[in-house]
């Protein structure tokens, strides 16, 4: 077990006072929660202890999307970068990043990626991009820069490349998405590469889920991990958050970094749910300048466990992501989120790519079509895939057979920064 990295865990009244300074911040700072503050009559020196968090608003990602302008609270010459949003759920939203919010960025990094076990020792292979305002990918360099690992940037996609640049320069970890690992591991057979006799020993997976709620391996990790014997970590962020939650060495849930954020975890009427049971993830920035959010609901279902864990460190850890609230589907009476669909596929042999699609009928119900590439046209195929959904989630979505090509220029052509495995087509 390594325990060289242990974080200087906040307590609760430092915390208290983190926000205190927060709160201070966005009201001389943010146009936004200055009206808010006002309109809603808060007298934020009234906010003394962590308990009294609740007596704050929250901040929806429908308010984020109206009113971001407003959420900004530094001048012009003042913003050192910018990034976007992903968009998953509807149009990107500009964040705007100080000189201290581009350290604090790294500091962030610094913190997960030791939580992960990397060391100035360490190789990295960077297979995530660092343009197109994309956050992650600047975080993860300047966090491994603060460690002192050696980093590749080689970005996403390109097996060739990146098994050439593996054989060259010999990297010891690689960040990146689990699904491009599947990629890496077809075209290392297909070409004759053993990966366990790679340098490579180790995988920081990102913007894809690996675990299931228990902290088994889902389909997906499991598919990696049997193909290639490496040390598998799987992370949580978003630029919302400009914060990470990543697994140590036990794979017992995202650390939390105490000193940079703090979580909520609530139901649908606001109210916080006990360890272990699934809430909605609520957030609040500790030391961002450009853009903080106060109470921001993430949309983002998950579980929270305050013991302290295996690895030595106490800081709270966030479970899987079970799914996100928008994009629950009422399918024949069941109710699903898109990473057990996820699930189901991904343990399918026979289907070498996919995307899912949901829609509305002309009756106003959700309808699910999933659109598969197999490695062979055989005839059994419609059964296994319909057999698998009836076996796990009791209910056949439509199939759509399409080429590899079709597949992959969707999930590659709607998102230049992971592949997207879901479209919500509803209206």
């Amino acid at each position: 077990m390594n325990t060289s990295f242990k974080m200087e865990v906040q307590t609760l009244d430092q915390q208290a006072l983190a926000l205190k300074k927060q709160l201070t911040y966005l009201a001389e700072n943010s146009p936004y929660y200055q009206r808010i503050f006002k309109e809603q009559s808060i007298d934020i020196s009234t906010i003394l202890t962590m308990e009294d968090l609740s007596k704050l608003p929250f901040t929806t990602k429908e308010e984020l999307n109206q009113y971001y302008p407003e959420m900004l609270c530094i001048s012009e010459k003042n913003i050192a970068d910018t990034v976007i949003t992903s968009g998953t759920l509807g149009e990107p939203i500009p964040f705007h990043l100080s000189e201290n919010d581009l350290n604090r960025l790294a500091n962030n990094e610094f913190l997960s990626l030791t939580i992960a076990g990397i060391t100035s020792d360490d190789k990295v292979l960077l297979s995530a991009t660092m343009d197109k305002l994309f956050m992650a990918g600047i975080a993860y360099y300047m966090g491994l820069r603060k460690i002192g690992a050696g980093v590749m940037r080689v970005g996403p996609g390109a097996p060739e490349l990146q098994w050439s640049i593996i054989k060259r320069f010999s990297p010891t970890v690689i960040i990146g998405v689990p699904s491009f690992m599947l990629k890496l591991l077809d075209y290392a057979q297909a070409n004759g590469i053993d990966p366990s006799k790679t340098s490579v020993k180790k995988i920081v997976c990102i913007g894809e889920a690996i675990r299931n709620e228990d902290f088994t391996y889902n389909n997906l990790g499991k598919r990696i991990i049997q193909r290639w014997p490496v040390s598998l970590h799987s992370t949580y962020a978003s630029t919302e958050m400009s914060t990470a939650f990543t697994e140590c060495e036990m794979g017992n849930g995202g650390h939390q970094l105490m000193d940079l954020i703090i979580t909520e975890c609530v139901d649908e009427q606001g109210n916080p749910v006990q360890d272990g049971e699934v809430g909605e993830l609520v957030i609040t920035n500790i030391g961002v300048e450009g853009m903080p959010l106060l109470r921001f609901r993430t949309g983002d279902l998950c579980q929270f466990y305050s013991q302290p864990c295996a690895c030595g460190n106490s800081s709270k850890r966030v479970g899987p992501i079970v799914g996100r609230k928008k994009q629950m589907i009422k399918f024949k009476g069941t109710t699903l989120y898109p990473p057990a669909l996820n699930e189901i596929l991904n343990e399918i042999t026979c289907i070498k790519s996919y995307y899912t699609e949901v829609y509305r009928n002309e009756l106003g119900l959700d309808m699910i079509r999933v659109h598969a590439a197999c490695i062979n046209e055989n005839e059994e195929n419609d059964k296994i895939i319909k057999d698998h959904f009836k076996a796990k989630i009791r209910v056949t979505p439509e199939v759509v057979y399409e080429k590899l090509e079709t597949i992959d220029k969707v999930r590659n052509g709607l998102n230049f920064r992971k592949p997207v495995d879901f479209l919500d087509n509803r209206k």
